[in-house]
C-alpha cells in the first residue's frame, strides 16, 4: 500500500461481489475513501464492512443502488457527498452478460443489457460531473470489455452495450476537456475474468475445466483475475494517469492483437 490515492473519494457500482468488490478494496488500500453501491444492498454492506475491518472505520460505506434508476443515482451521489465530503472518482462497474444472437434475443433482453451496461454510465456520469468538477483532478473509469472490440455471434446485446459504453467514454472525455475541466474519462476492456459474471457464460467460474477451456482462447494462456483489473483501475483513478483521457486500456491477454 503506497497511498497512491490519498485524499481521493470514490464511488464504485456493482460492488457487492466480483470486480466491483475487488476494485473498492484496491482503491481503499491505496488511500481512497469509498462508497460501494449495488442493487444487492447486503452484498455492498458486506464489501464496505470488510474494507473497514482491514483498513479502519469510516474508510468505506455502502448504499443500495439500481444503476438503471435516475432517482437511485441521485440518492447514491448525495450519499457519497454527505459521507465522503465530495467525489473525485466514479467507477461505472455494474454490468450483466446477456447471451444470445440477434435472432435469439427478445427486445426486453436487449433493452435490459443496454440499460445496465450503457445507460447506467450515462446517467451516472451526467449526475456525477458536478461533484467531480468540485474535486479536480477527478476521474471516471468505465468497465467495458474486450467484447466491445471483438464480437461474438451469441453476444449481440453484450457486444453492442459494451461498445456503446466505450464510445460514451470518449464523448464524456472530450466534453470535459472542452470545458477545461481536469476530469478524465477512460474505459477498461478485460477479457474473461474469474468472477461470478462468468457464470452466465460457462455455468460456474469455479469449474476449473471450464476455466481452462476459456484460457485456451487467450494468447497469454490464462484468464484474468480480479487483481489484474483492480490494478488498472487504481492507475486510472490516480494522478499517475494525468495525461490519459478518452482512452481504452485493454486487459485482454493479447486477444485483440490476433
Amino acid at each position: 500500500m503506497t497511498q497512491r490515492l490519498a485524499g481521493k473519494t470514490a464511488l464504485i457500482t456493482g460492488a457487492a461481489q466480483g470486480l466491483g468488490a475487488g476494485i473498492a478494496l484496491a482503491l481503499a488500500r491505496e488511500g481512497a475513501r469509498v462508497v460501494a453501491t449495488d442493487r444487492n444492498e447486503a452484498g455492498a454492506l458486506a464489501t464496505a464492512a470488510g474494507i473497514d475491518a482491514e483498513l479502519g472505520a469510516d474508510t468505506a460505506c455502502a448504499i443500495r443502488h439500481d444503476v438503471t434508476s435516475e432517482d437511485d443515482w441521485q440518492a447514491a451521489l448525495a450519499f457519497a457527498a454527505d459521507r465522503l465530503g465530495g467525489l473525485s472518482v466514479l467507477v461505472n462497474n455494474a454490468g450483466i452478460v446477456t447471451m444470445g444472437s440477434v435472432e435469439d434475443l427478445d427486445l426486453a433482453a436487449w433493452r435490459q443489457a443496454m440499460a445496465v451496461n450503457a445507460d447506467s454510465a450515462f446517467i451516472g456520469s451526467k449526475y456525477a460531473l458536478p461533484l467531480l468538477r468540485e474535486s479536480q483532478p477527478a476521474s471516471i473509469v468505465n468497465m467495458s470489455s474486450i467484447s466491445a472490440l471483438v464480437a461474438g455471434a451469441n453476444l449481440a446485446a453484450y457486444n453492442a452495450s459494451k461498445a456503446a459504453l466505450w464510445m460514451l467514454t470518449k464523448s464524456v472525455a472530450l466534453h470535459c476537456a472542452k470545458q477545461g475541466w481536469n476530469v478524465r474519462c477512460n474505459s477498461v476492456h478485460p477479457t474473461f475474468v474469474r468472477t461470478p459474471l462468468l457464470d452466465g457464460i460457462v455455468g460456474s467460474h469455479e469449474d476449473e475445466a471450464k476455466m481452462a477451456k476459456l484460457a485456451r482462447q487467450v494468447p497469454i494462456g490464462r484468464i484474468g483475475e480480479v487483481a489484474d483489473v483492480a490494478a488498472a483501475v487504481v492507475y486510472l483513478a490516480s494522478d499517475e494517469s494525468a495525461m490519459m483521457t478518452g482512452s481504452e486500456l485493454k486487459l485482454d491477454g493479447g486477444m485483440s492483437a490476433m
